[in-house]
């Protein structure tokens, strides 16, 4: 579709359908209750009771299936991530916000599906990458041949039609072995990436390779491959559908929403999150749970009074390397950069990890700015100060784009202990990023108690 031909409409159309994914444990304290994992019960002020006593991780959840389910994997600027900015801006636009759409261009990309008769199992993400050397835009189907590390003698006598798998080489030349299965008659490639030697999972990726093939070739991540090969034992996987497109002058999309405050001259205070993610990650986690934590913001502070500006922001192409949100930032005059009281910026808030037992405080310069000021406070009331870090520097997310012209601004997450924030759960960024292997409602509920009572204290002082 050319590109002028996208309609507010269109954007807007909220996603539909679906399967019901499984029951998670909600949380059910009380606002005056002592939290899991808190070290008091809460001391709070009348404005934590009106937003800490309101937000809901069930809520919350609601939004997370559509993006991760529903939509799934959200590349920036393909179809997928326009219909989560859509369903975003409907969400806001019913919520009584001042609602726009800002976009942007995004890079072309080469992406790819499997599927099998009767469907794969629904507890992982099924796109993988495309590569550019193989045929794109066409589907084919056919058996299932395990070539493990793709060696002549690791074939059987006859892969004509078939999808063959390998293993994607450490060091061996991935064109020698992709010669071999098109010399065996095979109809499409998947390579499957080697187990990383740590604890995280090998993300879904676009195999390389230096020269045209005539068929598709896609590569599949971690728990793809250890899912297919168990079906493939099981005698469960008797065919594979592969797919492989190329996306081109693809445009992207930031979902701002306001409530203006007064003549919209004074202090603004801004709530965010990015809703895209990255190949073959359905994104529960990285950032489905932010997008969702900013919206059910978004729902309880729609009628508060406050004293300044309430502006929510989702992000696209954050993992492109921040395009949506230094476009944003970029586009603002300096008077409006100073209205900007407080970012708060919420990438990969809910993981179910459980060594993830630490609320991470991040700010590109390390120092602590009105951001993480408040939601120290925030924590203070609410009990929870000892499973906060100290402001820790660390960029990488959309809270830089504004901390690197003067913008206080935060970054706010779940992370594990030991080696800092660099210990990420494993299914970080891979196909297994769902809502069964990696969400947890307790986490999100935190979440939202010590964000909707820090960016509501902000709005209420400026």
């Amino acid at each position: 579709m050319d590109k002028s031909s996208f309609s507010r409409r269109a954007l807007l159309g909220i996603a539909a359908g679906g399967a019901a994914g499984a029951a998670l444990p909600a949380p059910a304290w009380a606002i005056g209750d002592h939290r899991p994992g808190a070290v008091r019960p809460p001391v709070l002020t009348a404005d934590d009771q009106r937003v800490a006593g309101q937000v809901s991780a069930r809520r919350a959840l609601e939004h997370l299936r559509v993006l991760s389910e529903r939509i799934g994997p959200r590349v920036a600027g393909t179809p997928s991530e326009t219909r989560a900015a859509g369903y975003v801006a409907g969400v806001l636009d019913s919520l009584g916000y001042d609602t726009t759409l800002q976009p942007f261009p995004a890079e072309d990309t080469a992406l790819g599906t499997l599927d099998a008769p009767g469907g794969l199992p629904r507890d992982l993400g099924w796109q993988v990458g495309a590569s550019l050397s193989g045929v794109l835009g066409t589907t084919v189907r056919g058996a299932v041949v395990d070539a493990g590390a793709g060696g002549t003698a690791d074939y059987p006598d006859d892969v004509t039609g078939a999808i063959v798998m390998i293993d994607y080489p450490w060091l061996d030349d991935p064109d020698v072995l992709a010669g071999t299965a098109v010399a065996r008659g095979a109809a499409a490639i998947l390579f499957v990436a080697h187990d990383h030697l740590d604890h995280s999972q090998a993300p879904a990726f676009p195999p390389w390779l230096a020269n045209p093939v005539p068929i598709p070739i896609v590569g599949a991540g971690q728990p793809q491959k250890d899912r297919l090969r168990a079906l493939l034992a099981a005698g469960t996987l008797p065919e594979l559908t592969v797919s492989a497109r190329m996306y081109r002058d693809l445009t992207s999309h930031n979902v701002l929403a306001e409530r203006r405050h007064g003549d919209g001259t004074g202090p603004v205070v801004m709530v965010g999150a990015h809703y895209d993610s990255v190949i073959g990650s359905p994104g529960a986690n990285d950032d489905a749970s932010g997008t969702a934590l900013t919206l059910e913001v978004a729902r309880v502070l729609r009628h508060l009074p406050v004293n300044a500006t309430l502006r929510f922001a989702l992000w696209g192409s954050e993992e492109q390397g921040l395009v949506g949100s230094r476009h944003y930032v970029a586009g603002l005059p300096r008077p409006e950069r100073d209205r900007i009281t407080a970012v708060f910026q919420n990438d990969m808030v809910a993981t179910s990890w459980d060594p993830a037992i630490r609320y991470w405080l991040l700010s590109l310069t390390g120092e602590p700015n009105r951001s993480t000021d408040e939601v120290i406070a925030a924590a203070g009331r609410l009990g929870y100060t000892p499973h906060l870090t100290p402001v820790t520097e660390r960029g990488a997310s959309d809270h830089a784009s504004f901390q690197e012209v003067g913008i206080a601004a935060a970054n706010f997450s779940w992370r594990g202990e030991e080696d800092g924030w660099i210990l990420l759960e494993p299914p970080y960024h891979s196909p297994s990023d769902t809502i069964t292997h990696n969400i947890s409602l307790e986490r999100l509920q935190v979440s939202l108690e010590l964000i909707a009572s820090a960016a509501y204290a902000t709005a209420r002082n400026p």
